[in-house]
């Protein structure tokens, strides 16, 4: 697999290393946040107006919401040594 050496500002090389799985190398971690999908392909799809797509999308996005959700909870209660039980 061919690769490329991309320069990214510290901060953002630090908020996507905090997001990095243990199993994970620094590339899955960038593909599974952002997932393949970009706002502009959304942007696109959704001014096509095809109501049956913007259903699936807005599944989704509900699914990824809920998923991110959870992936912060367990963050936070890593972080403060809190669970959500005990909030």
């Amino acid at each position: 697999m061919a690769t490329k050496m991309v320069r990214i500002d510290e901060d953002l090389y630090e908020r996507i290393k905090s997001r990095n799985r243990d199993n994970e190398t620094f590339s899955e971690t960038i593909e599974r946040l952002t997932n393949g999908y970009s706002l502009v392909d959304f942007a696109d799809e959704f001014a096509e107006r095809d109501e049956s797509r913007w259903s699936e999308h807005k599944s989704a996005i509900e699914a990824a919401e809920d998923a991110q959700r959870a992936e912060m909870a367990e963050f936070y209660d890593e972080q403060s040594g809190e669970t959500s039980a005990e909030r």
